[in-house]
């Protein structure tokens, strides 16, 4: 009799579904079953993992008089190119391999050079050239490293612990979930992860606390494709005179 019960109430299942299959049907919640703690991990992993990423954002760190805005595109073999500004300053960096170019306005190289003796003169002979640097130098340091860019996602992993889920949204056209935490300072943290292919972080921003801003990353896996500025418009930095 039990055994007739069974049989009958798996065929009942089955004419009810139309063959469709019995029991826990799949989730169409993303990330289905995982914590948000353990979402944040995978985006932080695929998001570093990707060949290439152009990021876009806004940050004023506590104290500082005006907002930095940067745009970059950067690829894994170093290659980026971009704009980054503050207030009225503004410059385009490009970086091929181990060959770094930065195209300042006046208002960039005024802070850059902080008025040292011969200022005026340098940046005279700086307007609407690329001035050719070694990459990583203070004035674009981290700029054009990807992973530096991104370093601070996974520098101090408890900061992306005790995350909660929150609702799907979209981001660019993208459908994302969103991840929020809440410091005790007053700071808030949000993440966008993608919930179609990879995890991707789509947008992270940060309210409150000593450095809010926001980001938001595209262009994943892209070709970075660079060029290099002509040679009549580079400007070797040692050989700029300052005197006389």
């Amino acid at each position: 009799m039990k055994r007739n019960a069974v049989l009958t109430a798996a065929l009942v299942c089955l004419a009810a579904t139309g063959l469709a299959g019995c029991g826990e049907q799949g989730s169409d919640e993303p990330f289905a079953g995982q914590s948000a703690d353990d979402i944040a991990a995978k985006a932080v992993k695929a998001t570093r993992d990707a060949e290439s990423v152009r990021i876009a954002g806004t940050s004023k760190p506590q104290g500082a008089p005006q907002a930095m805005t940067v745009d970059f595109q950067v690829d894994e073999q170093d290659n980026c190119q971009g704009t980054m500004s503050m207030k009225d300053a503004k410059a385009d960096v490009r970086q091929a391999g181990q060959s770094a170019y930065v195209k300042g306005n006046e208002p960039f190289w005024q802070a850059a050079l902080q008025g040292q003796p011969g200022t005026d003169k340098a940046i005279a002979q700086l307007q609407g050239k690329w001035v050719k640097s070694k990459p990583g130098d203070s004035s674009t340091q981290g700029m054009c490293d990807k992973q530096s860019m991104l370093a601070a996602m996974d520098d101090d992993k408890s900061e992306r612990k005790g995350l909660k889920r929150g609702e799907t949204t979209e981001v660019e056209g993208k459908e994302a979930l969103t991840l929020t935490k809440e410091q005790g300072d007053g700071e808030k943290l949000t993440l966008y992860v993608a919930t179609e292919g990879e995890p991707f972080i789509l947008k992270t921003v940060t309210q409150g606390g000593k450095q809010p801003g926001e980001a938001t990353f595209t262009d994943y896996n892209a070709k970075v494709r660079v060029e290099q500025p002509p040679a009549g418009e580079v400007v070797d930095p040692a050989k700029v005179s300052v005197s006389g």
